[in-house]
């Protein structure tokens, strides 16, 4: 649909008519939509043009489009240019940083936002607290959530999962499990947050067994991503049996279409247990080609394992797929100093040597 709508504004470009703040504005949606930077160049020039001043509602949606299109500088310029800003302006930018993985500005411009008087929304608040998980800042994110009860924010559900996924990412995964014991209501971004939450901090039997209670209730469906924690927590916690009986019932009950990061779960699964030979086998019968994580999880397993053999065919394999990487000779130079096999170890390092020379 952004594609079409843009197509239409082609075509209203080139007749003989003014076009209203309505029309570019809904032009610069579909622009950050379909990630569009030079038709969202365009808009923002005819904004110019026409002499229509950079108003609050226009300014925010240019912020975002080029936020979205990852030109966080012509965004930047956008917001400081602005005479008037109100929080939804805020709030973009900061979620331009965010989206952008620039955390500690968008935390920087939070703490801006304050000092000029502006108050946050559940909005801003989500989007910082993400910020905050991201860079691992327990004692920011605290501050963001008191910040939340003295204003009176945070009752949004988007808000209480942020903050979910911030304790649990930051190792306070009491706290975190406290929040989502008193939500009302769950959707299932509250059931991966905290089921990834118990994953991260190693509480694999607590992960699966939320799992089992978000299935049991039957009110929420899991999504790729609730996979995906279901699968990593099996990983780590060498249920191979009970990995492979969720893996099967994603397709089989949920419809969900694994992705190359449930085959990767998988394979880490096999390799954990030291079933290499099913690794393997795994990896041969994908739909999907394999990546260098997929590959990269094999070898990690053949180091383990003292597999030589097999460390070296997927060595070669993660070559292919990172010729100007030494990342897979780095992880075979371990598998053969594993071995005591200390003059394949020279051989190769040396190997690596002439391969960074060339790739200067």
């Amino acid at each position: 649909m952004p594609n079409k709508a843009l197509q239409a504004f082609g075509q209203m470009v080139k007749e003989p008519v003014r076009l209203d703040d309505v029309t570019l504005l809904n032009a610069l949606v579909a622009s950050a939509k379909a990630g569009k930077a030079k038709v969202g160049r365009l808009c923002h020039s005819l904004v110019v043009v026409n002499g229509a001043g950079i108003n609050c509602y226009m300014g925010s949606s240019l912020i975002s489009m080029y936020a979205k299109c990852g030109l966080v500088e012509d965004a930047r310029k956008v917001f400081h240019g602005m005479h008037e800003r109100n929080v939804v302006c805020w709030t973009s930018m900061i979620s331009g940083y965010t989206q952008l993985g620039k955390f500690k500005k968008a935390v920087d411009l939070f703490r801006d936002m304050q000092i000029t008087g502006m108050k946050a929304d559940d909005g801003t608040i989500a989007t910082v607290v993400s910020s905050c998980a991201q860079m691992g800042a327990l004692d920011l994110g605290r501050y963001v959530h008191a910040y939340c009860d003295v204003h009176g924010l945070g009752k949004e559900l988007s808000v209480k999962n942020s903050l979910i996924d911030m304790y649990s990412k930051c190792g306070d995964i009491t706290k975190a499990h406290e929040i989502f014991c008193g939500l009302t209501k769950r959707d299932v971004f509250s059931w991966t947050a905290m089921i990834m939450g118990f994953t991260v901090n190693g509480l694999c039997n607590e992960a699966l067994d939320l799992f089992a209670q978000m299935e049991g209730e039957g009110k929420v469906m899991p999504n790729e991503v609730t996979f995906l924690g279901v699968l990593t927590s099996c990983s780590h916690g060498g249920l191979v049996e009970q990995g492979f009986h969720h893996f099967q019932r994603m397709s089989m009950v949920y419809n969900l279409a694994p992705r190359i990061e449930h085959y990767g779960c998988m394979v880490d699964l096999l390799g954990r247990a030291k079933l290499l030979t099913e690794a393997e086998q795994f990896i041969n019968g994908m739909p999907i080609a394999p990546d260098v994580v997929v590959w990269r999880s094999l070898l990690f397993a053949c180091r383990a394992c003292g597999e030589v053999g097999l460390a070296e065919f997927v060595a070669e394999r993660i070559l292919e797929l990172e010729p100007k990487k030494c990342a897979g000779h780095v992880l075979l130079s371990n598998v053969y100093a594993a071995t005591s096999r200390w003059v394949d170890v020279n051989k190769l390092r040396t190997s690596m040597d002439s391969c960074r020379m060339r790739c200067t």
